[in-house]
């Protein structure tokens, strides 16, 4: 997999992430450890996407 496909799809599955993240939250009696894991899953993947794009440019 090229580094250009692979950060195509982390950025996916972060955005992915995000949207699951706000539905969860819009609904009453959320999991809030729930919601903090896929926060902390989010940021993870914004690390990996912000290193990749450094090697790629």
């Amino acid at each position: 997999m090229s580094l250009h496909s692979h950060l195509t799809e982390l950025r996916r599955k972060h955005e992915t992430l995000s949207d699951r993240i706000e539905t969860e939250q819009r609904h009453p009696g959320a999991d809030e450890l729930a919601i903090v894991s896929m926060k902390k899953e989010k940021l993870k993947l914004k690390e990996e996407i912000t290193r990749i794009s450094a090697q790629v440019h």
